[in-house]
């Protein structure tokens, strides 16, 4: 037996897999930059192997097609957000315990400002994911997967929230997951305005739009958690 053989096997496997992911990172990054630059239909697939510095063969193997690319963008920049969330989440909102009741608006007003701050730059990614779910509803064959990645996107960012608030003896007055929802909805409407009035920082402008309605509205939707009232919801809220 070709011990020296059988021992050098994995570690080339080790090799390829690591090659090939490297290769998958470069082509992700150079579709963010041109999806940037140019849009999403407005990108080929040609522009985007040039900016990695591959051929089209390496897309291929990689990648099925372009729509495929950008969810492989969308999960890299879901988890992102999602981790650098936790890593802030529970420090952030633990400013809301020890108050013997329930929170004031001003307290959470300190919170979101505090969670915002540390948030990756939204306003690019903002103009892409809108226009990727303008092209998932227009095309059926894109729209499933569309729909399920920002629906997984919702759950987990839902489930840091709640436990978030659990940590700390609260809860929402509705469903975690549609309070998210509403949320996401608040906060991506604030960075279109923003955008569309031509703000020179609309990351800033958004901000101050969302710290206008997002503390009175959470405040509102908040309430002490009854010691004794297990949670028993479907999704592991409530």
């Amino acid at each position: 037996m070709n011990t020296s053989k059988a021992a050098g096997a994995p570690e080339g496997g080790a090799r390829e897999t690591a090659r090939r992911a490297k290769t998958r990172e470069r082509l992700i990054d150079a579709a963010y930059r041109q999806f940037c630059e140019h849009g999403i239909n407005g990108t080929s697939i040609e522009a985007i192997c040039d900016d990695a510095g591959f051929t089209r063969g390496a897309f291929y193997s990689n990648f099925a097609s372009k729509e495929e690319l950008f969810f492989a963008l969308a999960d890299r920049e879901n988890r992102m957000r999602l981790e650098t969330l936790r890593e802030r989440f529970d420090d952030a909102v633990a400013a809301l315990g020890g108050t013997g009741g329930k929170p004031d608006p001003a307290r959470i007003e300190g919170v979101i400002a505090d969670i915002l701050a540390v948030q990756p730059e939204n306003r690019q990614w903002s103009l892409l994911n809108s226009e990727f779910r303008l092209l998932a509803m227009r095309d059926p064959q894109v729209a499933p997967r569309f729909l399920e990645s920002s629906q997984a996107f919702q759950h987990e960012l839902a489930s840091i929230v709640d436990a978030a608030l659990g940590s700390v003896g609260l809860r929402f007055l509705i469903d975690p997951l549609h309070l998210t929802r509403l949320l996401l909805d608040q906060f991506e409407s604030a960075m279109q305005e923003a955008i569309l009035s031509g703000a020179q920082d609309a990351e800033k402008a958004a901000r101050d739009t969302i710290m206008q309605t997002l503390p009175p509205l959470i405040h509102s939707l908040t309430e002490v958690r009854p010691a004794d009232r297990p949670d028993s919801g479907p999704l592991g809220f409530r």
